[in-house]
């Protein structure tokens, strides 16, 4: 948990989940495929005139600042030092062969860490698990972390590691000091890598950890009696998903003082909630259920999350087992809908939420219930630009180094006659409106050799928000 003093910044979601690198001492693999494909000769690269090259200027001449800028930001409560290297590097160092791939909620040894790695590394998606066995994950966390190449991320409760590594304009509460610091582990992997028959179809990255302390929350109620006198703009929540190492007894109380404690924050503060990688049904319907809907402003999710809640909460499209490739438009569009009209503001309902950013490889989605804010077609387009940035490590994007990969034409819905869209580069953002519910539509131009995986769905949330105006009557 941390609280920022000062304007708000790009990086205003990442002590939740991951800011901070301590450069590799090698030459990543990346940078020398990419020079090695720079020696070689080959078809022309993008250029201004390409997709993607209109996509991006189309992009620039879009997004502009709001009109009400975020000043004071606060942040909490999942705070760790993240520990990021290759997934199968590690696997291989701990003696573990290449197999069948399994997912299991929660990981119990190292059979259960490889089986799950392959599992999702199979996929090409990200997820994240409770390690159950505390000795077991302490040895392959001294593995991890003395592993050559290794980096630390900074992503609560703070320890001596995470506070040395925070920024002078970050100030921490002393309640929230601790004496030792909660270590996850981040395994990485690259699009086409191998392991035995294994080979990934995208690059991700898959998060494991043993922390109690963000499990339980402890955080939470130091961080809701700091703002009243930090007075932020916007409070940014993470840690829910943490829980799911607990008691069902224990998640259950927690959920119910998470409520109130969230209640306690003055009104009018907007709250964005950045939902993560979830197995537990019963912990996220009772999410859904248990009034934390109704009592945050905004939220933030993946495909992998989006279809886990509707499935959890009887939603549209919930007997779909997983996605097939690129998740529907229209499908993704039916969910948030639903979302909206069953737990967001309305005449007959009190509840705050109002607004959610779904992000997805390929394209990004704002749904906002009409009259709460403003610029989001800015903010969809800044949250899409910067996944490019971020994963190839760039100011800007790079023209030869992404892709245009979001589907070309696809329907606005399914659960109703939804329109049919023909997406135009020139016109990057798509708008379509439903029962007093907007959309705003973005692809993603994908890096196609990634050089960061992790964080990345919080930097995406992060742009989002900092390109979006709320109106005032919050």
């Amino acid at each position: 948990m941390a609280l920022w003093r000062g304007p708000a910044c790009a990086g205003l979601l990442a002590l939740a989940v991951g800011c901070v690198f301590l450069v590799e001492p090698q030459l990543p693999r990346s940078a020398l495929r990419a020079l090695w494909s720079s020696l070689q000769p080959g078809p022309p690269e993008p250029g201004p005139g390409s997709p993607e090259g209109r996509l991006a200027a189309a992009w620039d001449a879009l997004i502009v600042r709001p009109a009400r800028r975020w000043r004071r930001v606060a942040v909490g409560v999942n705070a760790c030092v993240d520990v990021v290297l290759s997934g199968v590097k590690l696997l291989q160092a701990l003696g573990l062969n290449p197999g069948d791939g399994k997912d299991h909620s929660i990981l119990h040894s190292r059979n259960d860490l490889k089986e799950a790695f392959t599992h999702f590394m199979g996929k090409g998606a990200a997820a994240e698990r409770f390690f159950s066995d505390k000795e077991t994950f302490h040895d392959v966390a001294q593995v991890a972390s003395k592993f050559p190449g290794a980096q630390v991320l900074l992503c609560g409760p703070v320890g001596p590691k995470l506070h040395e590594l925070l920024d002078d304009n970050v100030f921490v509460p002393p309640e929230s000091l601790q004496e030792v610091d909660e270590f996850h582990l981040i395994l990485e992997y690259q699009a086409g890598e191998e392991w035995g028959q294994l080979k990934a179809p995208h690059a991700n990255r898959f998060i494991f950890s043993h922390d109690l302390s963000n499990g339980a929350m402890n955080m939470l109620e130091v961080f809701v009696s700091s703002l009243e006198e930090f007075q932020p703009d916007l409070v940014v929540l993470s840690g829910l998903h943490m829980m799911e190492g607990q008691s069902k007894e224990f998640q259950r109380k927690r959920l119910l003082e998470v409520v109130t404690s969230i209640s306690d924050i003055p009104v009018g503060i907007p709250i964005h909630l950045e939902l993560a990688s979830m197995t537990n049904r019963e912990l996220m319907s009772s999410i859904v259920h248990q009034q934390v809907f109704h009592a945050v402003t905004s939220l933030g999710l993946n495909e992998q999350e989006l279809l886990f809640l509707s499935q959890s909460a009887a939603g549209p499209h919930s007997s779909l087992s997983s996605w097939n490739g690129v998740p529907d438009v229209g499908m993704v569009s039916d969910i948030l809908f639903w979302i909206l009209k069953e737990h967001g503001k309305s005449k007959s309902r009190a509840s705050d939420l109002t607004r959610i950013h779904f992000h997805t490889l390929v394209y990004h989605i704002l749904a906002t219930v009409d009259g709460h804010w403003a610029n989001q077609l800015a903010a969809v387009a800044a949250g899409a630009r910067v996944a490019g940035t971020q994963a190839c490590a760039t100011e800007t994007i790079d023209t030869s180094r992404v892709s245009l990969r979001a589907p070309h034409e696809f329907l606005t819905s399914h659960s109703e006659a939804g329109s049919r869209v023909i997406f135009n580069p020139d016109e990057p953002v798509t708008e379509w409106h439903r029962e007093g519910v907007s959309f705003h539509f973005t692809p993603v131009l994908v890096c196609k050799d990634p050089v960061r995986t992790v964080g990345l769905g919080d930097a995406i949330s992060t742009e989002g928000l900092f390109y979006s105006e709320v109106h005032p009557h919050y």
